[in-house]
This record gives C-alpha cells, structure tokens and sequence, in this order.
C-alpha cells in the first residue's frame, strides 16, 4: 500500500517476508495438515446431528452457519491463506449454502429452514462502515501524494529540539497522532525513514537507537485507539454499537475521541518514560533532518483544506448530524472531482483490509438473518454470566489471538458473538458500565497486542531496522499491553457507567 511513500520498501520487504514464512514450500506438509484440520472441523459441524447443539429448534441453515464461523475461525488462526481470502470464501460459501440465490437443492426452505438474503450478504462489502474505512484510505492517499504527511511532521516535531528525550517523545507523540487518521503501516513506515540519518548519528553502544526504533511500533499501536478509524477492530466496535437493527447507541466520532484520545495520550507519555528507563540514551542530542515537504500547488491546498473540514466534520458529528460514514465520504468526493486522486490512486485503497472486515460483517449478518443468535440467546442463559467475566475474558481472548494472527480477524470473530451476548444480558451489564465497556474494551485489548514482530506491521518493520531484538520487543509489548488494557479498561468502565457512552 502507498507506493510514493518514501519508507515503501519497507512495507514490501516485511510482506514478501511474511508471505514467504507462512507459504513456503517447504512447509507444505504443515500446510496439508491444517487444511485436512480445517476440513474435517467443519464437515463435521455441517453434517452432526442438530441435537448435538443443545440448541432449541436449530435448523439447517443455522447449524451451517456454526459451521461458517469454525471454519472462518480455524482459517485465521492457522493463517491457512491469506485473512482476505478466507473473508471472500466466507461470503461465497454463505452465498451457495445459505442464501435465496444459492443451490437449489440445498435452499429448499421447506428443508433448511429460513434462508439469507444473497443481497443482505454482498451488501456487508457496502456496509457503511466499510465507507468509512475506505474515506480515511482516500484521504491518507491525499496527503501523502502532496506531501502534507511529510510537512506536518518536519513542523509538529521542531518544537520538540534537539535533546534526544524530547526527540523520543516527539517521535511518540506524532506518530501516535498520525495513526489515528493514517494507516499504522504507513506511519510506521513514514516516520522509520526519517529515522534513518537519525541512527547513523547515535553511538553502536548505547540503547537510545533501541528506543527510537521500539517507540515506532509502539505509538503506532497505540495511536489507533484515539479515533474510529485509527485502526480496524475500533471501526468493527462501532459498527456493532450503532447498528439500528442491534444496540443503536449511536456513538459518534467526536464521542469516541472525547475518552479515548487523553487515554492515547496518557499511555504515550507512560511509554515514553519505560522506554527512556528500558533503553537509555548515552548521546545527550541529536541533529533531526526531515526531507522533503508538501508540494505546491492547488491541489495541496485542497487537500489540506479537505483535510481539516473532514475531522472538523468528525468532530462536529453530534452538532451537524453528519454521521461519520456520510462525512468519510466527503473527501473522496472532493478528490475526485477536482483530480486530486485518480483511477491509479484508487489501486493503494487497502482492499485486502476492506475484503477482511466485509467477511466478519457477513458472519455477524448471518448470525442474526438467520436467528441463530435468538435461538442461542434462548438456549444459552447468558443473563447468568458474570459482567466481569465476560468483559476479561473478551479482553484476554482477543489480546491473545492479536498478538499472533490479524487483529482485524480477531475482532471479526468475536464483536458478533459479544454484541449477542451483551444484548441477552441487558442490564446485567449495567455493574460494568454496559455494552460499550465489552466491545470497546475488545478494540482496546486488540491495539494493545505488540508483543512479537510478527503481530502488528508496525512492530515487524521496527524489527526489520535490525536495531531491535526480539526480546526487547516481548518485553516492551507485554509491560505496555498490560498497561493499556488497564488504564483503556478502567476509562470505559468509568465513562460507561457515567453514562457518557
């Protein structure tokens, strides 16, 4: 994604790498094993008697449906392929068994039970979620293409000097700022590049490249917390939050920066401090030389005024009455038609991202279309569980799947089932402060998992500068994973049950 970034290379290098390390030839055996694992799970679950369920009037549908989901689930978690292909199998495969348009024999209604709509299905690749998803690409396109990304960092990190704690702290503070409206992957990649003369100018000896080098990884993680479209499973969260036929809580944009953004902020400035304890500088200052700057010319101008009326927009969500998919949608419009992006442009749009969530949007579509999620709700007394136990268990589970397989497939899997756990315990929840604390907590405990290369971009280009071991990474992620999911956990709680949320 984002060929003209400067910082590309490093985005290619780290995919070819991940690429080669689950698809080699060589672990062709490994990869039988998993598909024959994957194959025999959801035969089984397909054609098992529907007694076995425990489920009350399960039909055919439904309990192919089950299937469905353990066959997405075992998909991403053994990373058989790629999240993006199983999301596509997942929307084909519903599409053929469990839809109005599918195989004729295997949707006779009288059979089966209540069948999907196939529109309802393609139609969670147009969620208006996904619109919001691909607004903030176009205008992360934008800004890079003009260099508006290159100028705002060279004058948002000037006041910070030349003391190599404050150079640290500025490298923490502006890339968290970034990923909330850019891709981490992109950030990361953007600011590793200015970095580099940094890095030639730091003794070999001393743990201050360390530093530099983990406080990438770590403010771009963190950094998508601050906005919904900082990162997938906060966009996921929402979607669920404000679904009309769901919770319809109607939590805007502003809403969300409101109590996350000072807990961003919070935890960059508590990062800040490990890292200078964990990897101290022996360099007292450092000479920062950023090339380049935004380019001049009318469509730079459009692009910055776009850009600032767009999160004017997000902000002023609640006062417009503008939702934030209708704004994203604004400067995609702008652009267009003024020839700032073209057809080419459209190519960087992260589609394997956008194919990911529309699978999980289909799970979840399916879940409820077919009223699965009523029988469960019926059959299974949720309303007896815990509100604490479901809140750490939501948050262990999907910091623990994060921190090895795509946090965007994590959250995929499990906002459908805690948005249909949350909603037959009700006001059970209320001790916790409701819904919002579960799956909001569910998207905080996902950009908390950093504690490998391999779990975030981020982190494996920071592990690819060479300056950073793996050891340094587990332990910098794990102190800094649980520090965000408590202070992240403890504000939800808190403004869930102020009813800000």
């Amino acid at each position: 994604m984002f060929h003209i970034y400067k910082g590309f290379p490093l985005v290619e290098t780290y995919h070819k790498m991940r690429f080669q390390r689950k698809y080699h030839p060589a672990d062709g055996t490994k990869r039988a094993i998993k598909i024959a694992l994957v194959a025999i799970v959801t035969l089984l679950l397909w054609n098992m008697p529907s007694e076995w369920y425990g489920i009350q009037n399960l039909t055919v549908i439904q309990q192919r449906i089950i299937a469905i989901f353990a066959f997405a689930t075992l998909m991403w978690v053994l990373e058989v392929v790629s999240s993006w292909a199983t999301s596509i199998a997942i929307i084909v495969i519903m599409l053929l068994f469990c839809t109005d348009s599918g195989i004729a024999p295997m949707v006779n209604e009288e059979v089966v039970g209540k069948v999907l709509s196939h529109k309802g299905v393609m139609a969670t690749f147009a969620d208006p979620t996904i619109m919001l998803f691909i607004g903030g690409f176009v205008l992360a396109i934008a800004a890079t293409k003009t260099g508006l990304d290159a100028q705002l960092a060279k004058v948002l990190l000037r006041p910070f000097g030349t003391r190599s704690e404050m150079v640290l702290l500025g490298f923490l503070l502006i890339t968290g700022l970034f990923s909330m409206f850019v891709s981490n992957t992109a950030t990361a990649a953007m600011m590793l590049t200015f970095l580099t003369p940094v890095f030639r100018q730091l003794p070999p000896e001393g743990k201050g490249r360390v530093a530099l080098a983990m406080s990438i990884p770590v403010a771009a993680n963190l950094g998508g917390m601050g906005t919904p479209i900082g990162t997938p499973p906060n966009t996921i969260a929402l979607k669920y939050l404000n679904d009309p036929e769901g919770l319809n809580l109607g939590l805007g944009f502003s809403q969300w920066m409101m109590f996350m953004f000072p807990l961003v902020i919070l935890l960059l400035f508590i990062s800040w401090r490990i890292l200078l304890k964990m990897f101290p500088f022996t360099q007292k200052n450092i000479e920062l030389t950023i090339e380049g700057g935004i380019q001049k010319g009318r469509n730079s101008w459009i692009v910055i005024v776009t850009f600032f009326v767009t999160i004017a927009l997000w902000l002023s969500d609640k006062f417009t009455g503008i939702n934030s998919n209708t704004v994203a949608m604004i400067p995609f419009m702008v652009f267009a038609l003024t020839g700032v992006i073209n057809k080419r442009d459209l190519e960087q749009i992260n589609w394997s991202v956008i194919w990911m969530v529309a699978g999980g949007f289909a799970l979840g579509y399916g879940l409820n279309a077919s009223g699965l999620a009523a029988n469960a709700v019926e059959s299974i007394p949720f309303g007896e569980f815990s509100p604490v136990l479901i809140l750490i268990l939501g948050g262990a589970i999907c910091y623990l799947l994060s921190n090895f397989i795509s946090n965007s497939a994590t959250a995929a899997l499990l906002m459908p089932i805690l948005a249909i756990v949350c909603g037959a315990m009700g006001d059970k929840l209320d001790p916790i402060g409701g819904t919002p604390t579960v799956l909001i907590g569910v998207a905080i405990a996902a950009s908390s998992a950093m504690i490998l290369p391999i779990s975030t971009p981020p982190n494996a280009l920071a592990f690819a500068t060479g300056y950073v071991k793996q050891n340094d990474m587990v332990k910098m992620g794990v102190i800094m994973g649980f520090i965000s999911m408590i202070f992240g956990f403890g504000l939800v709680y808190l403004m869930g049950t102020l009813h800000l949320i």
